[in-house]
């Protein structure tokens, strides 16, 4: 996820009921939410077939990010009964937007608070949904809490903040084993800008950011033997992701040579038009390479996952109907090739199902210079399906 993206993130960890905590296992104030011992059931009292009762035909599930209260304007919430209804009817799994985050489950180094990310858990089960993990570890600094940022690792650094990191997997993947069954262990550890992994108190502290996420794998291995985890990274198939595309592929690579335990690729696949092709009327894009990436990375054994969907419709006119259109044609463009991969493709997850939730109506590079809302989801700002819900619906169905 872009940095940007997070502005009200930090209010979020401020705001939690937290709760103090000694030793490894943590705690909040209400008891974790039950194990899943079976698959959930489908959405009752729905519309059917939605997206998700499509996409079960390929062994696979359609689902979307959620927020545990609409204190966050760009959040769609739990609490939202006009919301839900769509998530209900469309997905089969939800993944929390930030309620996972260290902001918001530890707002302090002795102090875990799962007040939040239990709401959405119990909503969840109570609905007959799955629930992602959403994120272990975002290794940036700005996306650490304060307390992280500048703490005092003392005279054994390395031993300290293996520690702190140990601990942190430990207390949220044993509060909610049996629950999550895949988790973004690792979310964008790469620089866009110096093409190399990022440094942070813990990388520093530890000798190297491959340090600190080697561990962070590992770690959750030992507490999720059979879980799915994930490196997730925000790229897609636009020309100017082709640098990143290869930095991630190195970072894959060496986790490969490090026997590091990771089985799989998160693509946000936050698609976007910020200019237009004429020879094809949507954003520009590299089918050639984004296969060749593709191909490199199901090569060496990962899965992939679409984690974070949405289209960045700045480029694009401002009639609706043309927009709507455009936006629809170029998500079918990009599905057809992801779903060409389909033996490796698990899940697929938007970011979002209604445009006025959506974070891009606050992330500054995605705004439109006439002002207009973005619409990169499947529903509009009045709940209303718009034709890229039926380009997903048809690339599913079509893949079988």
């Amino acid at each position: 996820m872009s940095a940007t993206r997070r502005d009200a993130l930090g209010a979020i960890g401020t705001s939690v009921a937290a709760l103090a905590m000694s030793g490894c296992g943590g705690g909040s104030a209400t008891p974790a939410p039950a194990p899943v011992s079976t698959p959930p059931p489908a959405p009752t009292g729905v519309q059917q077939p939605g997206i998700n009762t499509i996409a079960a035909r390929g062994g696979r599930r359609f689902g979307s990010a959620i927020a545990s209260t609409p204190g966050n304007a760009n959040a769609g919430s739990i609490q939202n009964s006009d919301y839900t209804a769509i998530i209900k009817g469309e997905c089969g799994i939800v993944v929390p937007e930030n309620e996972m985050k260290w902001q918001a489950v530890r707002p302090a180094p002795t102090v875990f608070a799962f007040d939040r990310m239990d709401e959405i858990v119990r909503w969840a089960q109570t609905n007959g949904l799955a629930v992602r993990g959403h994120t272990l570890l975002w290794h940036r600094p700005q996306w650490f809490p304060n307390w992280l940022n500048t703490y005092d690792f003392g005279a054994t650094p390395v031993r300290e903040a293996e520690r702190l990191l140990t601990e942190h997997i430990q207390t949220v993947t044993r509060r909610y084993k049996g629950v999550i069954t895949s988790y973004d262990v690792v979310n964008e550890a790469i620089d866009h800008d110096r093409n190399a992994t990022i440094e942070t108190s813990l990388s520093r502290a530890m000798g190297s950011p491959e340090a600190v996420l080697d561990l962070a794998f590992h770690t959750a291995r030992a507490e999720l033997p059979t879980e799915q985890l994930v490196y997730n990274d925000y790229m897609s198939w636009e020309p100017q992701h082709a640098k990143h595309c290869a930095d991630v592929l190195r970072l894959l690579e060496g986790f490969k040579k490090r026997g590091t335990p990771v089985d799989a690729l998160g693509i946000q696949s936050h698609i976007e038009m910020f200019s237009i092709d004429p020879a094809t009327g949507v954003g520009p894009y590299a089918e050639r390479e984004w296969r060749r990436f593709l191909d490199e990375v199901t090569g060496m054994g990962y899965r992939l996952l679409v984690t974070e969907f949405d289209v960045k419709d700045k480029a694009l006119p401002g009639n609706i109907a043309q927009r709507d259109e455009k936006v629809a044609d170029f998500a079918r463009r990009y599905f057809e090739v992801m779903f060409d991969y389909k033996q490796h493709l698990d899940d697929v997850l938007a970011w979002g199902m209604v445009d006025k939730f959506n974070w891009l109506q606050g992330f500054d590079p995605a705004k439109r210079a006439d002002g207009l809302e973005v619409r990169g989801t499947p529903y509009d700002s009045t709940y209303r399906a718009k034709p890229l819900l039926t380009a997903l619906a048809n690339v599913i169905t079509a893949a079988g």
